[in-house]
């Protein structure tokens, strides 16, 4: 069995393919006999394919004239590349092969099992809607398909073109009668013979003329063809030239925003080394600041350590003094309590007779009453109030000691309250100082850290040995 192999492409109206609409042609009884491979949203599939691409692209885009809001409206509107494209398939005709026979049956086992490897083969021609259809005369199928390359250094790294999709495939124009589509064709004509052959079908490849026309039909046919080439061949330049034109707008621009670029790099460059001076100026004197810091806060340390020493020593003392003054309190106890025991003698005093002057006897004269009587009984009472007198003075002495004493000691304590105060206030602004050292550390980096310590010593270093030198100098001119 021989039949042809028809190949070409289609009209591309999906709503015909899916039948969302039928021709008259069309048996509508029979479309339940149709395949369905795949169908998807062509706008869906532009998101799935190229969002990601165009969201790098616009990224990249300084201008915001130059963002693309969406491909698939971008595309669309358009003439460069069309959103998609569709290849038809058939075997035979309508009179050897037709749909309501068996051999439009055995078509249709060919065109599934050719389709199975279709995606296989054509990795760059993406797929996203396909039908075979076996309600008309002869079976065919439809297969459309987005054409997409990776990898572009113009435009979107990810985008249509079919060119490219094909030539990624191996598929590359020479002569005007083979172009990229005419060699795809011709290989996908040569897989379905394949898979024909295998269900016993050869492929009858007819001439390049028609026995049937007259000889000026098929010349004026010839020519017709040519034309259509031409045709196509000039509109494929127009879009070449203007997409050449529209390279070179976007190079001169590209131009324009490199030197734009190049220029804010130029300025970034001297602020950044500007800053770096600055930083290096500044981890010089916060290094500097830090290494007396820390010189200071050892000072500090041992200083503190002292005041706790002597702290610790004062309250001791403190201590000790708080146990006379407990003491002395005890002796002003024991006084008030001599006091009382006194008033109460100086009230017996009162009573006792013999602390009473007696009534002078009856011969007895004012002058042997004063010597014998009232001297004695006074110089006894003057003794008792000295010794009194000189006992509560001495209390009183001891008492205004000890009080001196402690308030000394309360004013000592809180003085070295202060200075701990102090010294803590400064170990925090020590340890700030260190966590700003830290920071710069983290900002700067350890390494460039460590290359700015090395430049310091080895400038200190240079600075030494120059002034050794200086001195060495002098003196041997002073000889």
């Amino acid at each position: 069995m021989e039949r042809t192999i028809s190949g070409m492409m289609g009209k591309g109206s999906i709503n015909h393919n899916t039948r969302a609409f039928s021709a008259k042609n069309v048996d509508t009884e029979r479309s339940i006999y149709n395949v369905e491979f795949c169908h998807a949203e062509i706008e869906e599939v532009y998101h799935e394919l190229f969002d990601e691409a165009l969201e790098r692209y616009n990224a990249k885009q300084k201008r915001n004239d130059r963002k693309i809001d969406n491909y698939y409206e971008k595309i669309r509107q358009g003439k460069q590349e069309k959103l998609f494209h569709e290849a038809v398939f058939q075997i035979g005709n309508r009179d050897d092969m037709n749909a309501k026979s068996e051999e439009g049956e055995l078509a249709k086992e060919i065109l599934i099992e050719f389709m199975k490897d279709f995606q296989k083969r054509n990795p760059y021609l993406h797929v996203f809607s396909a039908h075979l259809h076996m309600d008309e005369e002869t079976p065919h199928i439809h297969i459309d398909f987005v054409p997409v390359i990776t990898g572009s250094k113009r435009g979107l790294d990810t985008r249509v073109s079919l060119k490219g999709a094909l030539a990624a495939q191996g598929f590359e124009g020479g002569t005007r009668g083979a172009t990229e589509w005419n060699q795809w064709i011709e290989s996908e004509k040569k897989e379905l013979a394949a898979v024909m052959e295998r269900y016993g079908v050869e492929w009858l490849q007819k001439g390049t003329h028609k026995k049937h026309l007259s000889v000026l039909d098929y010349e004026k046919q010839e020519r017709a063809k040519e034309v259509a080439e031409l045709d196509s061949q000039l509109a494929q330049s127009e879009r070449a030239l203007q997409t050449a034109s529209k390279m070179v707008d976007n190079q001169l621009a590209r131009v324009e925003e490199l030197a734009e670029m190049g220029d804010k790099f130029q300025r970034r460059n001297e602020e950044i080394k500007a800053d770096n001076a600055e930083l290096e100026k500044t981890y010089v004197d916060t290094k500097q600041s830090y290494n007396s810091l820390l010189a200071k806060n050892s000072q500090l340390i041992f200083e503190n350590e002292d005041l706790e020493l002597e702290k610790e020593r004062r309250l001791s003392g403190n201590r000790e003094l708080e146990k006379q003054q407990q003491k002395l309190q005890k002796e002003l106890e024991a006084m008030a309590g001599s006091k009382v025991a006194l008033e109460r003698n100086v009230r017996a005093y009162d009573e006792d007779r013999q602390w009473q002057l007696p009534e002078p006897g009856v011969v007895q004269s004012a002058k042997a009453y004063r010597e014998k009587v009232a001297l004695p009984l006074i110089t006894r009472l003057k003794e008792i109030v000295k010794s009194l007198t000189i006992k509560c003075v001495g209390l009183m002495e001891q008492v205004r000691k000890l009080t001196e004493k402690v308030n000394q000691q309360e004013d000592d304590i809180a003085w070295y309250k202060n200075k701990i105060k102090e010294q803590n206030s400064a170990m925090e602004h020590l340890q700030e100082k260190a966590e700003d050292l830290e920071r710069v550390r983290q900002y700067v980096g350890a390494d460039k850290i460590q290359d700015i310590i090395d430049n310091v010593k080895e400038a200190e270093r240079l600075q030494a040995e120059q002034n050794r030198l200086q001195r060495s100098y002098q003196n041997r001119m002073s000889r």
